[in-house]
Formats: structure tokens, sequence, C-alpha cells
């Protein structure tokens, strides 16, 4: 009995010694883009990215509308936690597509949304999500009255429900006629438009203090030396703070970015090698995932915070907090002992492989969490990548790298990555004291 004491007076003594501190790395940055491709204009691809410069493919023909093309999809993630993606439907008409997906690989048709402006004999294309800084969430388009062949104007929609399902009439943006493929940022108080000249085929810049205008153009011509035969413009915020902006080149089926420290002068473009001659009117979404927090590598158990008797472990190959203790057997002390790693996505980031079967990882698959053979490939990696977080209810959490937003949590005793919520019950499922190993 006093050899017991003893026993698990040490176990619990290596558990408070390996409790991780705080780092100040900050968030780990991926990349989301989609695309459609010089092959196809009805398949969406996905890509992904850690430092949105080389991109891996998550997914080909990741989506296929009902109907019609899928020119120009524009990503973004809502409050409820999915993704939407809004497209182009067709070279003429007055309809923009709508799809959303849990985890950017698999995805549903919403609706086709009637924008009322031009008819049938028409055109409306190039539709861009722009997310203000009050909130509101609107829909940039392109619209010509008389067809692919017409004056275009920038108009936009904005969203009146959560749901993105219900939509106000048509806006003018206030931008003069023969521009196209508007993309909206907002700095401080100034929204920044990058959009193509139709008749130069260069892409110029616009300033405005209100997103209806006036708009005043600060780049012109040849102003960022790019060239012209461009369109497409896409922006995203680097985490040193600069801008980066791709554009297609679309006449030599060339894709290029270039970056910039205040959106007023860019540097030299720079070609996307394994993306150019392939994808085509991408948007790209940064998101990130953790905070820094150090997680203390090599082998290690993650008891639970909330359960404190109940270990994380896998069972016939599936994630579970159980019940563990000093006087378990040795294959459960085992399958409860897990070696950390930096991640395979991201070495910012950890994964976490089994001690008794070194060759497997638990990873996330339909949110559950499994323990799986490694594969080698882009999608396992991202999978099975945690990032550290201060613990929502104290210990460690673990965000997902592949999806921010979602963490490791027990749910009925069952590990999964699920969508974080405000309550506390869910902080304590996904808060984790990461201990010595138990076995």
């Amino acid at each position: 009995m006093i050899r017991a004491l003893l026993v698990t007076a040490a176990f619990l003594a290596g558990t408070a010694a390996a409790t991780p501190t705080a780092s100040a790395a900050g968030p780990v940055p991926h990349y989301l883009m989609t695309a459609f491709t010089n092959s196809s204009e009805s398949n969406m691809y996905v890509y992904d990215s850690p430092n949105a410069t080389t991109f891996t493919q998550v997914r080909a023909n990741a989506y296929t509308p009902p109907s019609g093309l899928i020119r120009d999809p524009s990503v973004i993630r809502h409050t409820d936690g999915y993704y939407y993606i809004v497209y182009t439907t067709n070279w003429t008409g007055d309809t923009i597509g709508f799809a959303r997906s849990a985890d950017y690989v698999n995805w549903t048709f919403l609706r086709n949304v009637r924008v009322g402006l031009n008819g049938t004999t028409g055109s409306t294309w190039a539709p861009e999500w722009f997310k203000d800084s009050d909130g509101s969430v609107h829909v940039v388009f392109s619209a010509s009255t008389t067809g692919t062949a017409g004056q275009f104007r920038p108009y936009r929609i904005t969203a009146t429900n959560a749901a993105l399902s219900a939509w106000t009439s048509p806006v003018a943006l206030g931008i003069p006629a023969n521009y196209i493929d508007s993309f909206l940022v907002k700095v401080g108080g100034t929204y920044h438009n990058f959009l193509k000249n139709e008749t130069t085929k260069y892409i110029e810049h616009a300033t405005a203090t209100s997103l209806n205008g006036p708009w005043t153009f600060v780049g012109t011509g040849n102003w960022a030396g790019w060239g012209s035969g461009l369109e497409g413009p896409a922006l995203v915020k680097l985490p040193d703070g600069r801008w980066r902006i791709y554009f297609d080149q679309y006449g030599q089926r060339r894709y290029f970015y270039a970056d910039s420290a205040n959106l007023t002068s860019f540097g030299a473009k720079t070609e996307m090698a394994g993306l150019s001659g392939t994808a085509r009117h991408f948007t790209v979404l940064r998101e990130d995932s953790g905070d820094g927090t150090a997680v203390p590598t090599g082998n290690r158990s993650l008891r639970s915070v909330n359960l404190p008797d109940r270990y994380v472990r896998h069972r016939d190959n599936l994630g579970h907090v159980d019940q563990v203790s000093p006087s378990s057997s040795l294959s459960v002390r085992q399958d409860a002992t897990f070696t950390v790693v930096a991640g395979l996505a991201n070495a910012s980031c950890y994964s976490l492989r089994s001690v008794n079967f070194p060759e497997r990882y638990l990873r996330h698959y339909d949110f559950r969490v499994r323990l799986d053979a490694n594969t080698g490939d882009a999608v396992f990696a991202r999978d099975a990548t945690f990032c550290g977080r201060a613990g929502l209810a104290g210990g460690t959490s673990f965000e997902s790298y592949s999806h921010p937003g979602r963490y490791l949590r027990h749910f009925g005793h069952e590990l999964r990555v699920d969508w974080r919520t405000s309550d506390s019950a869910f902080a304590g499922d996904a808060s984790f004291t990461v201990t010595a190993p138990l076995a």
C-alpha cells in the first residue's frame, strides 16, 4: 500500500513538472485558396499553403455546381464556422452562385442568387466577398447590361441575415464604366479597391473613405510596373504586416504575386511556380491557429482538465479520454502515451505520434479523431497538426492547424475536433494538462 502511494505521488509530481509554459511565438498562419483552372470552368480546385507562396493541392474537382460554371470562386470563413464560396455561374445572365463547406474539402450547393440587374442578356462576373470592419458582409461583382463585350461596372449586394441567404438589391460602387474584377480591403478608415481597367488591361488602384465612394484613382496605367494583360487581383495580409497581391496574366496563362508594405507601392511581380499555367482567378483566405503556447516535446500524456482521472488515448484506432492510472496495464498506459513532435504540416505546431505504433499519428477525419498511419500526403499532414494555445480552462488547448477555430476536445468521452463555442463546458472539454509519460 505504501509503495503504491509512493508510485502515485511520483506520478503526480511528474505531471505537475511537465506543465508547459507559454511562449511569444504568436499564431501560426495557413492560407486557403479556391480556384478554377485552365482545364475546367466547371470544377473548383482547393489548395493550401503555410507561407502564401508555395501551395499544394488539397483536392481537385472539390466542387461542381449542379449546372453552369464555377469561374472566379471567392472564399470566406463565416461566423458560423462554415466556409462559403461565391462564384460566376455563366458567361451571361444575372445570377451568382453560393456553396458552403464545413471542412473546405466537401462542398454543398446552396443557391443561385438573382441580382436582378441586367437580365439574361447581360453578364454578371467575378463576385468577391468583402467583410467590412462593422461586421457587415458584402459581395462585390462586375455587371454589364450588354453581355460579355459590354461596359462592366462594379456593384455590391449586402447580406441581410446571418445565414447569408438574403441580400439587398445591387448598389453601384461609384466606379466609372469599363472596370471589372474589384477586390476590396480596408485599412483604418480607407477602402482600397484593386480592379482591372478593361480598356487598358492594367490593374489599377482606387481609394475611398466610404464603400459607396467617391473613389480616387491613386494608381493608374502601369503604375506598379507589372505590365498589361492582367486580371483577377486578390489580396491577403502576411504575418509581418505586409500585403500580397495575386493576379493572372491570362493571355500567357501565368500567375504572379507582388508584395507591399503600405498598399501604395509594390515590388516586382514573382511568378508562382507550380500554379502558373494551372490555376485561374483565385482568392486566398488567411487563417491563424494557436497563440504560440509551447508544448513540451518528447514522450508525453494528455490529461483532461475537467475529467482529471481520464487521459487521451487511442482505443481500436479511435481517440478517447479514458480512465488511466499508474496501476493500469502497460498496454493501456502505452495507448495513452504519445511522442510530441514538430507538426507534420508546420514545424511551429505539433503532431502526436503513438509510442506503441510509431508510424501512426492522431489526426481528425470528418472531425472525429483517430489513429492513422502517416500516408505522407499534405492532407494527412494538415489533419495531424495541432497548434498550442493557452488552455481555455487551464492547461493547454490544441487548435487544429488545418481548420482554425476547431479544437481537440472530448465529447461523450470521444475525441473530436469541434468548432469552438463560448460555453464553459466546451472550454473544459478542450483543455488538457501535458504530463510526464504514462509509459
